[in-house]
């Protein structure tokens, strides 16, 4: 037990300390930056004659394709190294989560590389997701069976 402890006492030596609140600030201000400019866009689609629901469909498709593409060019990873959970929260972490392994598994080829490390961070995700909305569908259903 004591190089448990030494060791512990050695990694609170040399771990910086949290700024939680300047963290939090700035995840909560990127954060509302993109759910802005998703209502920016949304007005935009509207205005120019989309259907409401089909404009909140097409936010999310924007949002997805600049987040995959910033995610290309490098600069989300900036972004993200500032924001914080304000980036990931929102569906352009979710396509940030897919594109980065696509990226750094390219070398290995399209099959072996991109195509099956693509959902390396997302897949779990998606995976419990839809695990999660059956196990509730199915216990909503009983439920509203009985009630």
């Amino acid at each position: 037990m004591e190089k448990a402890e030494s060791y512990k006492k050695r990694i609170k030596l040399h771990t910086p300390p949290s700024a939680l609140l300047k963290d939090s600030a700035l995840a909560f201000l990127f954060g509302g930056a993109i759910c802005l400019i998703g209502e920016l866009l949304a007005t935009l689609y509207i205005y120019l004659g989309i259907s409401e629901k089909d404009a909140y469909t097409l936010v999310s498709v924007t949002l997805i394709f600049i987040s995959a593409l910033m995610t290309g060019l490098g600069i989300f990873d900036n972004i993200a190294r500032h924001a914080g959970a304000g980036t990931l929260v929102p569906v352009t972490g979710f396509a940030n989560s897919v594109v980065s392994p696509a990226i750094d598994n390219r070398s290995e080829g399209l099959i072996l590389g991109v195509g099956a490390k693509i959902f390396t961070v997302a897949g779990p995700v998606i995976l419990y997701a839809v695990l999660s909305g059956t196990v509730f569908g199915i216990i909503y259903y009983i439920t509203k069976l009985f009630i």
